[in-house]
């Protein structure tokens, strides 16, 4: 596989280089907010407990979207956690999700699957639509709308059996037992994961022997192994090392384009060198969405050039 290259414009990035952006109205292909005015502070606003809209970006207008966020908000008892977001998910690309801990990023990639009804206190307003189908929609079946979406969380988290089952299991839950189709899976699925070669003499082995960087990549393995619509990565290298974290990143490159991904994660230069759109979240709002290339090197509102460049968060 090869490695993104780290001079193209979206991950060389400096703090003079972003320093040179002109301000936000200067800015082509913007929607303006419309809760404040420019010359106030979108995040002041927030605090103020003020409404304020995103800044979404026109080429993301031109992408056709798999996964479409529709006015979402969602409340902890009665904490509101997500404020107002909308946001089209392009076919075959990977979105990042980029903000301060805290600011709702995990909380809007659990509701895509809806694993937030989990919790009790939870109450939502809006929709989300998946190919055009609503996911909140009262006669969604959950189980079978979590078989159309992969998920890989923060620590790997494979089964204690074997590297082959692990794969498989999203097969066996269906009842499958069709041995060919089973060892065809498990064989497609480790390849797409980059993991083949490495274990195709261990299958029968515990998956909890391999490496933190491997446990992951057999997650994604398993994740895929049920023709998913859409991965959501849930800040998917945080406890792997840089070698293992640098697989992980190759990976998601070969995956987009089969897969709609949808990613999480702290390390800006991580979501530059993945993705290709990002949205920047603060207190439960987006308040900026687009090209990566574009908000990491010409943003369109201050708040996200001065989190990029570490003013903040």
């Amino acid at each position: 596989m090869t490695v993104p290259k780290t001079d193209q414009p979206a991950v060389h990035l400096t703090a003079p280089l972003l320093q040179q952006v002109s301000p936000p109205s200067a800015q082509p292909g913007a929607i303006v907010g419309l809760a404040t005015p420019a010359s106030t502070s979108k995040l002041a606003a927030i605090a103020r407990g003020e409404k304020v809209e995103t800044i979404t970006h026109a080429a993301v207008s031109r992408e056709t979207p798999v996964l479409e966020v529709l006015r979402f908000n969602l409340w902890y008892g009665a904490k509101q956690a997500l404020h107002e977001i909308s946001l089209p998910l392009p076919e075959g690309k990977v979105t990042a999700l980029i903000g301060p801990s805290g600011c709702g990023k995990s909380t809007l990639l659990r509701s895509v699957n809806r694993m937030n009804d989990l919790i009790d206190t939870v109450r939502i307003q809006g929709d989300m639509k998946l190919h055009g189908d609503s996911i909140y929609h009262p006669a969604v079946d959950v189980i079978e709308l979590r078989k159309r979406m992969g998920m890989v969380f923060q620590k790997p988290n494979p089964f204690p059996m074997s590297i082959y089952e692990n794969v498989v299991y999203p097969l066996r839950v269906d009842g499958e037992r069709d041995r060919r189709l089973l060892d065809e899976t498990a064989e497609r699925c480790l390849r797409g994961a980059a993991l083949w070669d490495e274990v195709k003499d261990r299958l029968h082995e515990s998956a909890l022997a391999l490496s933190g960087g491997q446990q992951q990549r057999v997650c994604i393995a398993r994740a895929i192994a049920g023709d998913p619509e859409v991965l959501l990565l849930d800040e998917p290298c945080s406890a792997l090392d840089p070698i293992a974290t640098n697989k992980i990143e190759e990976l998601i490159q070969e995956l987009k384009g089969a897969y709609t991904i949808l990613i999480v994660t702290h390390n800006m230069q991580q979501a530059a060198r993945t993705s290709d759109y990002t949205a920047f979240m603060y207190m439960g709002y987006v308040i900026e969405y687009g090209p990566t290339a574009d908000l990491f090197v010409n943003p369109h509102v201050k708040e996200t050039q001065d989190y990029i460049t570490g003013r903040f968060g």
